[in-house]
Order: C-alpha cells, then structure tokens, then sequence
C-alpha cells in the first residue's frame, strides 16, 4: 500500500509538499482505512480538493509519473527528456520525488532528484531495522558517467554503469531479469492522468475500456452488475467485436460496448456513444476502478465524479471501503468538485490545495489545519470559506 509520497519543484508546486496517508492509531479504524503488514495505519482513499487552478492535478501527477518512470522509463527513446517540468521560477533547479510503501510485507522508500536531461540521484531504501539502501545512483559531472552502489539488488555492475540518463535503474534492472526489479515494474497504479494532464473522454477511450474488459470476465461481470444496479437506465452492457475496415491492416477489430434497455416488452441495444455522458463516464471509471480493486494497486483519478451525479460518490467510493470488494485493500487518490465527499470521509482523508499570488501552489491535510475539529460540519464549513482552498471572487 501507498504510505506517503512527497515532491517539490515540479509544475505549480515550488517547495516540498507531501500527501500522507498514515494515520495516528487514535484515529478511529474504519473500513476505509487498513492496518498494513508492516504495522502503520493506512488510508485506502484521499479526496483532494481546491479551486479551479489550485494545483489540484499537479498533486497527482508525481504517483502517474514515478508509476511510469519506475516501471516503463526503459522504453522510451535514447535521446528523449524525461518529463518533469520545474516550477517557471526555479527552471534550472532540480525535480525531486520521494514514495513509501509496502511491498512484499517490508517498508520501502524510493527517491528521486532529476532534470528533464537527466537522472541525477536515485535510491531504493528497505526498511528492516531501520532503512539501508538496496542501490544508490548519483551521477558524476566531472567523470561524466554514474556510480552506482548496490546493495542485495542483483544487477551486474557493468550493466549498471551503462543505464540511460532517462531511463529509472529499477527499470533498467527489470531489463536483465532482476527478480526485485521485475516485481516492483509490475503495475499497481491505474490512472487517467498522464504529463499533460487528465486524459480526455472519446470514443478511444470508451473502446479501450471495452477491450480491457473484453480481457477480464471477471470485471467485466461486475461492471454489468454495478450499472445495472446504478439506476442509470440499463438493464445491462454488451460487448461485441467488430471488424475495422482498414485495407492497411486487414483483420482488425476493434470491441464496442452497448446499452441493454427494456421498455414494457421491448429490449433495444444502443452504442454506448449515444448513451448520456454520465453512463459513459461511468463505464471508463470502472474500468479503471475495477483493475485496480483486483490487483490490490492505486487508482489516481483526477476529476472522479466528471459527468456522474453527486449521489453516485457514496456507492463508488463504498467498493474500495467494503472488505467484500476491496479484499487486497487497494486504495483511492482522487480530486474531486463534489463537495458532498466532505460528507463521507474523515478529517484525514482529505488535502485542500490553493495558489497563492506568486503562483505557487500549496497543500495541506485537512486534518493539520488549526482548529478544525472532528465533529465539524466539513462540507458547510468548507462551503463558508473556514477551511480555505476556495475560489475567490
């Protein structure tokens, strides 16, 4: 599970800002929160919250990126930048990025300092007594080229000084069969964000998420059932394969999901492109949901209740809190316009984000912000300004 992660100079963010999401064993146990392997108490979800170009996007941004860099930096071509973009006021300073979470019932701790040019420190840390290092890389201006000190992590040391300026050690590592690099490449963060930002609602968008559940039977019967279930006018989802008609690539198909709708004794399919944007809304979200909710990862969503109605917060959020559907307690980062979220979760399980006249964004938990107290009314007194990170007008 995702302990903390942690960055600064990255986009509106200047300074270090942390979202934590471990809490104090005073702190109630509810079914959305965890007690981990390695002994900490663990949020499964974050709501993140803030005026329109608050910064709301940015925070989320480093889990996609160090999912990425981690896990399929290798791929990317020799001379391509890695993409980070600095704060517009400290653009020759470095990007730097810190995770901790468990894996494999231990403690790990990775860090990152880098230039769009290049890798300039990377570390993993294991935390047994306390955290020693499983690989430290610094890069050498002077020499040119990187040191690397391994420590347990199994990758021949001539391969390790070839590693990419662009390119993550661990995934390097995964390269030439490194059993601990080939378990941590593995994906566990499911996401609608990339570098530009959310990824857009389309047609393409729809038809990947009919293939992933094409792929997966079991989700996929879960998705039927929770639509169905979720008054949005269906009594099902169909997925057909259909024929492209490419003379380029003959044979291609493409899978397109459709609508079942009954009417008194009639039953007619619809394509999904003609059903309302919240029922396709819904359809992408799950497929994203769904995996992660499987594999026991993170699902970072930006903008999570786009084109769904404020009452179908509470049901969607209840997969990842209910022990039934949420048996490898995956866990939930999300921003959100929704203010009836305030309603639904504890003081620390939410971030309020706000930008300040130098274009700096900032972020805090809710829960450290001075005088707020458990039994407040979070969505009235947010809705009056009391907590900050609202607009201004």
């Amino acid at each position: 599970m995702l302990h903390s992660y942690a960055f600064s100079n990255f986009q509106s963010f200047r300074e270090r800002t942390e979202v934590d999401l471990t809490l104090s064993r005073k702190v109630t146990l509810t079914d959305w929160m965890a007690d981990t392997p390695t002994g900490e108490r663990v949020s499964k979800l974050m709501a993140v919250i803030g005026p329109n170009g608050s910064g709301k996007t940015a925070l989320l941004k480093p889990m996609a990126f160090m999912s990425w860099f981690i896990g399929q930096s290798f791929q990317q071509p020799p001379d391509a930048n890695i993409p980070v973009t600095p704060h517009f006021t400290a653009p020759n300073e470095p990007s730097e990025f810190e995770v901790v979470a468990d894996f494999d019932g231990t403690l790990w701790r990775y860090v990152l300092r880098c230039t769009p040019e290049r890798v300039l420190h990377e570390a993993l840390y294991q935390k047994r007594e306390r955290f020693g290092y499983v690989f430290v890389r610094d890069w050498d201006a002077e020499a040119k080229s990187y040191v690397v000190k391994q420590q347990d992590f199994g990758l021949p040391a001539q391969e390790a000084r070839k590693v990419r300026p662009n390119v993550s050690l661990i995934s390097w590592a995964a390269q030439f069969g490194v059993p601990l690099a080939t378990r941590i490449v593995a994906s566990y963060v499911v996401t609608n964000v990339n570098v530009l930002g959310r990824l857009s609602m389309g047609e393409q968008v729809m038809l990947v998420a009919a293939r992933h559940f094409s792929d997966h039977p079991d989700q996929r019967e879960r998705m039927d059932r929770l639509l169905s279930a979720w008054d949005l006018g269906l009594s099902g989802v169909e997925l057909q394969e259909v024929p492209i008609n490419n003379p380029q690539e003959p044979g291609q198909t493409v899978w397109m999901p459709f609508g079942r709708h009954r009417s008194r004794d009639t039953e007619v399919r619809l394509p999904f492109a003609l059903e309302s944007s919240g029922t396709q809304g819904a359809f992408v979200l799950l497929a994203r949901l769904l995996e992660a909710l499987e594999i026991g990862g993170l699902a970072v969503i930006d903008e999570f209740e786009n084109d769904l109605h404020p009452h179908m917060l509470e049901p969607i959020l209840d997969l990842f809190a209910n022990p039934a559907t949420n048996p490898q307690q995956a866990q939930l980062l999300f921003t959100c316009h929704a203010m009836e979220v305030l309603n639904l979760v504890h003081k620390s399980q939410v971030m309020l984000v706000q930008k300040n006249t130098d274009c700096e964004s900032t972020a805090s938990r809710m829960d450290a912000v001075t005088g707020i107290r458990s039994d407040d009314n979070f969505y009235a007194k947010y809705m009056a300004g009391a907590y900050g990170a609202v607009p201004e007008f």
